[in-house]
């Protein structure tokens, strides 16, 4: 007998004021809620029907279990994308250069698509109340950082961990790391180090901070608001969660990034990414979140290291629809180059934690070898249609 348990739970529930709330949960707590393609799918088409909906007054959006809001998308299946021939093609956009890698197909729709959802939920007009517990990472924080109020707790763990395996902080990653004062954004961006709920708030990933134990009363205290049909309600949840978050900033964990801006703005200064690197590398480890910053840099993917540079030293240039667009062309490149696969191969696979990479450290990486991952695989982005603004 099989489990028909479903991935993504989706609910509308009753409000005092007569509307209702759309609820969604992601409900995979055994991959702490990775995100599938169905998943994606599902969540995308609720969306799309609340937006449209003039009864539904706001959405709530959590993660199954008490682990992880989600933990990313599911790159396993993307591995099997990238080694089998059920998922690729050989067609090449260009059919008179026989050297193009070709489009992997199935990365293309799961990137496309959840690319997709992350711009649908920044655009959502009315209010989206994440409820950013437990791990959020990699495509967890493209849906956490695009909704209208981002709650963490005491548990919350946030991080952009992808130069680990060959792959870039996407999901939106080029937008929120680029605009991140202090070098914070390149910083978190090369080491993947990982944030609690004040640095969260500090960066602008979340807006408030409540204790875990208040998730069912703040739910419930949402369904009590006199909710009106206009842009007002954005103010009443805002209202709300700072009230709330009155009463238990006591709570607050501290803050790693405030503990270490300064030596953060010290070693991000650099002209070059590999004085950057040097720079991060040379800190002496003061404390356990200096070293695992280290650590994780050391293994770091070089050519991963550079996407995150030129992320971070041109995203602020580029509208949200811009950064998707972009983004999509730098995944379906990392798919097709081997780094990506490599790296999930060594930490998710054989699990060795020993990737051979391409090059051997930053300044071994060439200039053209990265300008490959910022070239389109094809004439017409599939994320074309997504606005400019």
């Amino acid at each position: 007998m099989t489990d028909s348990k479903p991935s993504l739970i989706i609910e509308e529930r009753p409000c005092q004021s007569g509307q209702r709330m759309g609820y969604a949960c992601l409900n995979a707590p055994e991959s702490l809620n990775a995100l599938t393609l169905p998943m994606i799918r599902q969540l995308t088409k609720a969306l799309n029907q609340w937006r449209q909906d003039s009864q539904i007054c706001f959405v709530w959006l959590e993660g199954a279990g008490d682990r992880a809001f989600c933990a990313g998308g599911d790159i396993v299946k993307l591995y099997e994308s990238m080694t089998s021939d059920k998922f690729t093609t050989n067609v090449v956009s260009n059919k008179n250069d026989k050297s193009s890698p070709g489009t992997n197909l199935y990365a293309e729709k799961f990137f496309s698509e959840e690319y997709r959802l992350d711009y649908l939920i920044h655009r959502f007009s009315k209010p989206i109340v994440c409820w950013g517990h437990g791990v959020v990472m990699g495509g967890g924080l493209g849906l956490m950082s695009g909704a209208s109020h981002r709650v963490v707790t005491e548990q919350s763990r946030i991080a952009m961990p992808e130069v680990s395996i060959g792959l870039f902080p996407d999901v939106g990653g080029t937008w929120f790391l680029s605009r991140m004062s202090g070098g914070a954004g390149l910083y978190l961006g090369l080491t993947g180090a990982s944030c609690n709920a004040a640095d969260a708030i500090e960066l602008d990933w979340a807006d408030n901070f409540l204790p875990s134990s208040q998730r069912t009363h703040l739910i419930e205290a949402l369904q009590r608001l006199q909710w009106s049909s206009g842009e007002s309600n954005h103010s009443r949840v805002t209202q709300l969660l700072r009230a709330w978050q009155e009463q238990h900033k006591a709570q607050l964990p501290i803050g790693q990034i405030a503990e270490h801006r300064d030596l953060v703005r010290q070693v991000t200064r650099g002209d070059t990414l590999a004085e950057v690197v040097d720079s991060i590398l040379s800190l002496p480890a003061k404390d356990g979140w200096l070293k695992k910053s280290q650590d994780s840099l050391i293994n770091a993917c070089p050519t991963s290291l550079h996407l995150v540079w030129r992320q971070v030293q041109e995203g602020g240039r580029l509208t949200l629809s811009e950064v998707f667009r972009q983004e999509l062309v730098m995944a379906l490149q990392c798919t097709t180059h081997g780094e990506f696969k490599e790296g999930v191969r060594a930490l998710l696979i054989d699990k060795d934690r020993k990737p051979k990479w391409r090059y051997q450290n930053v300044s071994s990486v060439p200039p053209s070898y990265i300008q490959k991952f910022f070239t389109p695989p094809w004439k017409k982005n599939p994320l074309d249609d997504l606005s400019s603004h």
